[in-house]
């Protein structure tokens, strides 16, 4: 089914909350993310401290989503479009890992950023949630109506998967043995291969994936 475009309303609303991201990982960047404040982003993005309150709950999110910005539905898209005859369980990680792995030079400036921060680690945490709505639609038409139940607990059994990898990847220095325990303060340096992670985290689900796949088929 083609998506419409967007009218000019979205397009205005996508466009300030653009401006707003960059803003915010620009002056967090510069002067530091604890020196940056709400009205700080709102004036350097020509809007009001009410309105960016309209898109952010925080000043870690809108710099968060710098990086992370419609990677969920890069996600899904990706998946929907790999050939049927693809594994979905195959189709869906490789479509994780194309869209956490291929980053660009900004992308690598703001994730340094969050490995330095609590508050932001768990910003960048909260955002795997979102992969669930759009992966579920995508899994639902490979599925059928049938199995719209089903692809909402897989699409949120991959979310759990991609969010327990990142805790594993950003591991507290000093207490690696307490994956997902950020403590205040100290230096977070990412831990091990990301890649690895990512793949060891989703290779359980797996079977369910198969499972779901032949119960469909006639």
């Amino acid at each position: 089914m083609t998506t419409p475009p967007p009218g000019l309303r979205e397009r205005k609303k996508q466009a300030t909350r653009e401006a707003l991201r960059e803003a915010a990982l620009r002056l967090a960047v510069e002067h530091g993310p604890d020196q940056v404040r709400v009205e700080d982003i709102a004036e350097a993005a020509g809007v009001s401290p009410r309105t960016y309150n309209n898109y952010f709950a925080s000043r870690e999110q809108a710099i968060v989503s710098a990086v992370t910005a419609d990677r969920d539905a890069r996600i899904a898209a990706t998946v929907a479009a790999r050939p049927a005859g693809v594994r979905l369980a195959d189709a869906i990680t490789e479509a994780v890992v194309e869209q956490y792995m291929n980053t660009g030079e900004r992308e690598h400036e703001a994730l340094l950023l969050i490995t330095t921060r609590t508050a932001l680690r768990n910003a960048f945490l909260e955002t795997t949630a979102d992969i669930e709505p759009p992966l579920a639609a995508v899994i639902t038409e490979r599925l059928g109506d049938a199995g719209a139940h089903t692809a909402r607990v897989l699409a949120a059994s991959v979310a759990a998967a991609v969010r327990i990898a990142l805790e594993g990847w950003l591991q507290p220095t000093g207490n690696a043995g307490a994956a997902g325990s950020f403590g205040a303060g100290g230096l977070v340096v990412p831990s091990g291969s990301l890649l690895d992670q990512l793949r060891a985290a989703l290779a359980p689900l797996a079977p369910a994936f198969d499972a779901a796949e032949r119960r469909t088929q006639p």
